[in-house]
């Protein structure tokens, strides 16, 4: 099926140096980087040199100047490779534009050149032991001292946590007001004085670090507060409708590349004299598959499409993050099941698809955030 993406001839072959590029400098180290807990710092560094990192921001500040079909093409090409755990693209599409948008003029300058060509490496830190999903409830405190935020608090889960040399981190700088009200962005260095970092260890996205943050007395110099005091929640909420449309591509390209790696082990594998492929229910479990990743692709194009054009569409993109991120779980364990005992081996790329699925269900929101959602815009 023709897609309904404007992908233009420049698109096609930046998707063909990209893919090269992935297969030749990535795939064949991405196991290592697996068992050694992390993508090393190099390999941002490597991004930045060929300009794959922030390809949407102004040449001024470093990047190519380059549209959000870019940011599509390579969520696509690494997911359909497996390279869940490859974080770059959290720091350039995610983290990154929070600067852009707010930081002043000062801090874009300073920033934004290093974080294209690879040099500093973001995180941004929402979620909290207690609050979780719950930005809102969020109790980490920024309380002003001269010219500079007193920073106390953790937070926990948050990716990119370990290699980052900058944090967006959201506080409560005002706790007498409605609670979502009183959040704050800073930007915060992770050499600064009281500030602390623990790994965190998981099931799956092995090389995807993630850590748990300590901020004790840091201070941080008013200048690195993102956009105004006290708006910190609206600038979070303005930017999950990309994420969350990125998240849904990746999920979709994680299904696609779970049945890939499926359909020819079944052509291969015998059992009670003929092939699995032949038996009608392996049949059934790969057309259901495939039926679904097709209607969630158009899905997720549409919504490219819509927010390409300026749209508001907070209802269908948690309808596309909630079903693509389940259909990613719902067909690497479809998958597991046909390969059988060896679909619980490390060493089988489908047993890492399984655990690495189950993480999109949490990321972005997880996915009871997002039918809390769409029961709102029901008018439940």
């Amino acid at each position: 099926m023709d897609r309904i993406l404007p992908f233009t001839d420049e698109h096609e072959v930046f998707r063909s140096a990209f893919s090269e590029f992935l297969d030749q400098e990535v795939v064949p180290h991405y196991g290592q980087w697996e068992k050694n807990g992390s993508v090393p710092r190099e390999i941002f560094k490597r991004f930045g040199e060929l300009g794959y990192l922030c390809i949407w921001l102004d040449e001024k500040y470093g990047g190519v100047g380059g549209d959000l079909l870019y940011s599509v093409i390579q969520a696509e090409e690494m997911n359909a490779r497996g390279l869940n755990s490859q974080y770059t693209r959290l720091h350039g599409d995610v983290i990154a534009p929070y600067i852009y948008a707010h930081g002043s003029e000062e801090l874009k300058e300073r920033w934004l050149p290093t974080c294209a060509a690879g040099e500093k490496i973001l995180a941004v830190a929402m979620s909290e032991p207690q609050a979780g999903s719950d930005l809102a409830s969020l109790e980490t405190s920024a309380v002003k001292e001269g010219s500079y935020y007193i920073l106390n608090g953790n937070k926990a889960w948050i990716s990119n946590g370990m290699l980052a040399d900058l944090v967006v981190v959201a506080v409560r700088t005002d706790p007498n007001v409605k609670p979502h009200k009183g959040v704050s962005l800073l930007l915060v260095e992770t050499n600064t004085p009281g500030f602390r970092r623990n790994r965190v260890q998981k099931i799956g996205m092995h090389a995807q670090d993630t850590a748990e943050l300590f901020f004790s007395d840091c201070k941080v110099p008013q200048g690195n507060l993102l956009g105004e005091e006290n708006k910190g929640f609206y600038y979070l909420m303005e930017k999950l409708q990309w994420e969350r449309i990125m998240a849904a591509i990746c999920a979709v390209n994680q299904a696609q590349y779970s049945l890939a790696l499926t359909i020819p082990y079944v052509k291969e594998r015998k059992m009670f004299n003929q092939t699995l492929s032949a038996f009608q229910n392996t049949q059934f479990e790969l057309a259901k598959a495939a039926t679904e990743i097709e209607v969630a692709k158009s899905f997720v194009d549409q919504l490219v499409v819509q927010h390409l054009a300026g749209k508001k569409i907070s209802k269908e993109v948690a309808m596309a993050k909630y079903y693509c991120c389940d259909l990613a779980f719902r067909t690497a364990d479809r998958c597991v099941q046909l390969f059988g005992g060896y679909g619980l081996c490390e060493e089988y790329p489908i047993a890492r698809q399984f655990v690495d699925s189950r993480f999109s269900k949490m990321l972005g929101g997880t996915s009871e955030v997002q039918l809390v959602i769409i029961a709102k815009e029901l008018g439940l």
